[in-house]
């Protein structure tokens, strides 16, 4: 598969789909009630956190993933109205990552998303969050 064929937008819609999913799959144990499920979900998924999520990780990405994120943040598209710009660019970003690895280095996806994880308790935890 020729991923450079791909537009960053596609790799980052697919990454959309794969942190949504992650964030699902983690979100059902322990088991807890949906609205809190849900309520849960929406704060991990939302463009802010993925912004300070992709801030904390980019030291922890090699050339290529630095250059994807970068790639993602350049292409995004029509910016929301209720979003600061650099913050959906983050975003898109991250997701461009997520989706580039996941169609190309599966076991690599795992250990990004799991500092993914561990970066968004760390922010959730914070006096400032």
């Amino acid at each position: 598969m020729d991923i450079q064929a791909l537009s960053c937008e596609s790799l980052a819609y697919l990454g959309d789909a794969v942190w949504e999913l992650h964030v699902r799959v983690n979100l059902l144990w322990p088991p807890r009630r949906m609205r809190q499920t849900h309520s849960e979900a929406v704060a991990r998924v939302r463009a802010q956190t993925q912004a300070s999520i992709i801030i904390k990780l980019q030291p922890h990405l090699d050339e290529a993933e630095q250059d994807w994120v970068r790639r993602g943040r350049n292409a995004a598209g029509k910016i929301p109205r209720h979003l600061n710009p650099a913050t959906y660019r983050l975003a898109t970003g991250l997701e461009t990552l997520l989706g580039y690895l996941y169609l190309t280095s599966p076991e690599r996806l795992e250990v990004i998303l799991d500092l993914c994880d561990e970066y968004y308790h760390h922010v959730s935890q914070s006096p400032a969050s």
